[in-house]
């Protein structure tokens, strides 16, 4: 079993920026891929990016591509999301995710845990 929490969420203004952060509690978290998915009013859960276990691959969807940046950090079993230049439609649920594989994927049904969630709202 894994414990996911994430923190870092908040309000910001437009062109702000952000860093989520997912604490992992439980098996061995080397051993996992995480990523991060969001929910938006209205929407589905979409895909933001994802991390392999070694941290040597990345995927970012490509709404977020140049402006967010996924990385983790083994050693404090943590997982971040950098976000640069908000928009508003970047408003929503964030959510980590991890999946028993080393190797990352970029869709929500291939990902066994999932954390609570932390609010990111974008607003002047």
């Amino acid at each position: 079993q894994v414990h996911l929490v994430e923190s870092g969420g908040g309000l910001v203004q437009p062109g702000g920026s952000l860093r989520l952060s997912c604490s992992a509690s439980g098996r061995t978290f080397g051993t996992y891929a995480m990523a991060w998915f969001r929910h938006a009013s209205g929407n589905e859960r979409e895909f933001v990016a994802a991390i392999s276990w070694s941290g040597d691959s990345t995927y970012h969807a490509n709404s977020v591509r140049v402006r967010f940046t996924i990385s983790k950090d083994n050693a404090k079993n943590t997982v971040y999301l950098q976000m640069n230049s908000l928009k508003p439609e970047d408003t929503a649920v964030y959510y980590c995710a991890a999946r028993s594989r080393p190797w990352a994927a970029i869709t929500l049904h291939e990902y066994d845990y999932w954390g609570q969630g932390t609010q990111v709202t974008v607003s002047s």
